[in-house]
C-alpha cells in the first residue's frame, strides 16, 4: 500500500527545517567569535522538528510546544527503542527560549547554577571556552 503524499511531504518538510537548523547552528558555532546563545537555539530546534517530524510520519497529533520531553513521550509511545535519545535531549527544551531573552553568556552561566554571574562574567571574559564548556560545546579549532 503506499504511503499517503500529503503526509509524505508533511514528514520531509519537518526533516528539512531540522536539517536546516543543524546547517545554522553549524555556521554560527564557527564564527569568530561564536555565537553560542543562537547555535544552542538552533540545536534545541533541530531536535524538536525531528521528533515533530517522526510523529507526522505515524499521522500523529502535536500540540504546539517546545517542550521535547512532551514529544519525546508521544514517540515513546510508538517506538520505545528511542528512549536513550528522547532522556538525552529533553533538557534541551530551555534552549528555545533561554538565549532568546538574555545575553548568551548569562544564560550559560545561569544553566550551568552559577549564581554571582558579574564574577563570573569577568572571570570568563579572557577564557570564553570555559562557557561553552558548561553546556558541553566544544569549539572548533582555529584555523
Amino acid at each position: 500500500m503506499p504511503h499517503d503524499p500529503a503526509r509524505i511531504a508533511e514528514t520531509q518538510a519537518w526533516f528539512i527545517k531540522a536539517a536546516n537548523d543543524l546547517r545554522a547552528a553549524e555556521h554560527l558555532l564557527g564564527a569568530r567569535p561564536p555565537l553560542l546563545g543562537d547555535t544552542v537555539f538552533h540545536c534545541q530546534q533541530a531536535v524538536e522538528k525531528s521528533l515533530k517530524g517522526f510523529l507526522a510520519w505515524y499521522d500523529i497529533p502535536f500540540r504546539k510546544t517546545h517542550s521535547l520531553e512532551e514529544i519525546g513521550e508521544q514517540c515513546l509511545r510508538i517506538d520505545p527503542t528511542l528512549k536513550a535519545l528522547v532522556d538525552r535531549t529533553a533538557h534541551f527544551a530551555e534552549y528555545a527560549w533561554k538565549f532568546r531573552h538574555e545575553t548568551t553568556a548569562i544564560g550559560i552561566l545561569r544553566l550551568a547554577g552559577v549564581t554571582n554571574i558579574a564574577a563570573a562574567l569577568r572571570r570568563n571574559a579572557a577564557h570564553p571556552q570555559e562557557a561553552l564548556a558548561l553546556v558541553g560545546i566544544t569549539p572548533p579549532s582555529p584555523g
